[in-house]
């Protein structure tokens, strides 16, 4: 008898180590439903996933992450978890929106591509306005990055919803209003649904005056700050085509006032050129990285990104407002030396009487900028991915639809028809079962031991 106490003991301490040493269970990605954060005149369609870290920042920051034709937030989710493990330290809230059933984003539409129109771009926005609220997150350190689709939508809110988000990450995308050329405004996962044959395949060309004033005309008045860009594009992209960054240079440059003669050009790696811009105030507003042989196969860099919208470490300012004081919102000053702002935003363009303009020309205003030269890495030079996962387009597809993302940290790579095969970490999910598992087995020892005569 005495032997078998001994057992049960042993086993007993053994199922108390163990269970020592498994992950806590902590923040998971949760799905809102659209009657909590929603409003009227939604698209129905998408969903709502968060994923809020255990240990919030006081004023949380807020990166949203659309993702490609044919993904979905808990994909994105795993898809990213570099970037969500830097949220568990330094606090940020991500929201992950979902295009449930759909072949890609509208970006595309009247309605998406018109300020406070709804649409999914709308509906993403009212995504940010409710976590906002909720969480008491920080208004002037919202951002979004993505990946082709995802991509597209990001350059689509940076363009229309420039009072809502500060900076964004573009990879692959195409400039904002693009999508609209040759629009199939169809919903469902047929082939060509939520597609543009011409911006996708390149043939899109317009002046910098015409790009720009069309995402003007998406909020018609609006002269605050316009947020900064980081767009990468592979050379040898045939899904949506190279040349579609020669036209976001020219539009970008033309929103943010500037000259389409880059600032400086440099190689910060074999095979990658970045071309840069800065804004009067000397910090760098947008960034074109061309990737030499790379095809629609851009990897997702968490810590870069993390880096680029300024979210490495807990608090702080964004970086462009922490470096141009008073030019940009969120700043220490309030008053440009010019005079007071206006009413109409918290600067950016220049506008007499409005809300800004230069520094020391009509307010508060001035020209955003970026977080410096790094960004995303690239893996290889010819798409192939790295270990942090990359995006390989299918052989053909003019629908944008592409092979299952490699391992790892994939961002995008347009899912083929059996879907994405990005898998999520099961580490942190199993815990629960596996200490379930353990206390059973302890219970039910314990319970022989009870039984056994004496």
């Amino acid at each position: 008898m005495d032997q078998f106490k001994r057992h049960v003991l042993g086993f007993a301490s053994l199922s108390l180590a163990l269970l020592a040493a498994l992950p806590a269970r902590g923040a998971s990605l949760q799905k809102v439903n659209q009657s909590e954060w929603g409003a009227d005149g939604l698209p129905s369609y998408v969903n709502m996933y968060i994923y809020v870290p255990d240990k919030l920042a006081t004023k949380p920051p807020i990166v949203v992450a659309p993702h490609h034709c044919q993904g979905n937030g808990q994909g994105t989710f795993g898809e990213m978890s570099s970037l969500v493990s830097i949220a568990n330290t330094s606090g940020f809230i991500m929201i992950f929106p979902e295009a449930t059933g759909q072949n890609c984003w509208d970006a595309g539409s009247t309605r998406s591509l018109k300020h406070g129109g709804g649409g999914d771009t709308g509906a993403i926005v009212q995504m940010v306005k409710y976590t906002l609220a909720k969480y008491s997150g920080d208004a002037g350190r919202v951002y979004s990055v993505g990946g082709s689709s995802g991509g597209i939508m990001t350059e689509a809110l940076l363009g229309v919803y420039p009072d809502v988000f500060m900076a964004g990450v573009s990879l692959m995308g195409v400039p904002c209003g693009c999508w609209a050329e040759g629009y199939n405004d169809v919903t469902g996962t047929g082939s060509s649904a939520q597609w543009s044959g011409p911006c996708g395949g390149g043939n899109v060309t317009k002046t910098g005056q015409q790009w720009g004033d069309l995402v003007r005309s998406y909020y018609p008045g609006y002269t605050g700050h316009r947020p900064r860009l980081q767009h990468w594009h592979g050379t040898a992209d045939t899904i949506l085509s190279y040349k579609n960054m020669a036209e976001d240079v020219k539009e970008w440059t033309n929103l943010l006032g500037l000259s389409e003669t880059p600032s400086g050009t440099d190689t910060p790696k074999r095979g990658t050129t970045r071309q840069s811009w800065k804004s009067a105030c000397g910090y760098t507003v947008y960034e074109a990285f061309s990737m030499d042989g790379v095809g629609h196969s851009v990897p997702f860099d968490g810590p870069a990104v993390a880096a680029y919208f300024g979210l490495t470490t807990a608090g702080g300012q964004d970086p462009e407002t922490a470096a141009c004081p008073g030019a940009v919102p969120g700043g220490s000053d309030t008053e440009g030396a010019g005079g007071a702002a206006g009413t109409g935003g918290a600067g950016g363009e220049p506008g007499a009487g409005g809300a800004g303009g230069e520094p020391g020309t009509g307010g508060a205003g001035g020209e955003p900028g970026t977080g410096g030269a790094g960004g995303v890495t690239v893996s290889g030079s010819g798409g192939s991915a790295g270990s942090g996962g990359a995006m390989d387009p299918a052989s053909g597809g003019a629908d944008g639809q592409a092979a299952s993302s490699g391992t790892g940290d994939s961002t995008e790579g347009e899912s083929s028809s059996s879907g994405c095969s990005c898998a999520v970490g099961n580490d942190a999910r199993d815990s629960g079962a596996q200490a379930g598992l353990l206390l059973a087995a302890l219970g039910l020892l314990l319970g022989r031991s009870k039984r056994r005569p004496r």
